[in-house]
């Protein structure tokens, strides 16, 4: 009943390398950020989904990632899953492998600029806009800052020069060692 949980800066691929992952060994697939997106109205875009969601007034946020952190931790009870959720490594209690994503922030913007055919300039707004957001309220929310997952992790990987098939490896390798 394996557990797997993949988080990481944004644009660094956890999602991508979740569902990928999830495929591979035939496990179920669960994402905190797309289960949170369905809130976002508004947004076309992945990204501005994102961060139309900060802008929730405190009370609805915090209730709403509480409220999506606690479906997290249920869904990773039952097993069989590979979660990409940003507070993972840190709030998912149940789990057999916990897994950090990161990569240079220019690497980053080309991933959004590709995704969201925007431009690169406009693409990097983005990306620290976020990472802005998501530091800054999840520190008021969880007294945390989540770029710390990095230390709390099984496996740190920077993506900045793997596919998705190279990182998946490096994961299933360390979740052999780990059994």
């Amino acid at each position: 009943m394996p557990v797997i949980v993949i988080s990481g800066k944004p644009g660094c691929g956890s999602s991508t390398n979740a569902k990928l992952m999830a495929k591979k060994l035939k496990l179920k697939h669960f994402s905190v950020g797309d289960y949170n997106k369905r809130h976002a109205k508004k947004a076309k875009k992945e990204a501005d989904k994102s961060i139309e969601m900060w802008h929730l007034d405190k009370k609805t946020l915090n209730k709403f990632h509480h409220d999506s952190d606690k479906f997290a931790n249920e869904i990773a009870k039952k097993g069989n899953v590979v979660i990409d959720a940003k507070l993972g490594v840190h709030l998912i209690k149940t789990h057999d492998l916990t897994v950090w994503l990161t990569a240079s922030k220019k690497v980053r913007a080309e991933r959004y600029a590709k995704r969201d055919s925007i431009s690169i300039k406009e693409a990097m707004k983005k990306v620290i806009e976020k990472e802005l957001l998501e530091r800054k309220n999840w520190k008021r929310i969880y007294d945390f800052d989540y770029f710390n997952q990095a230390r709390e992790a099984d496996l740190v990987i920077n993506t900045g020069d793997k596919t998705p098939e190279q990182i998946v490896g490096l994961i299933i390798k360390k979740l052999k060692t780990k059994k």
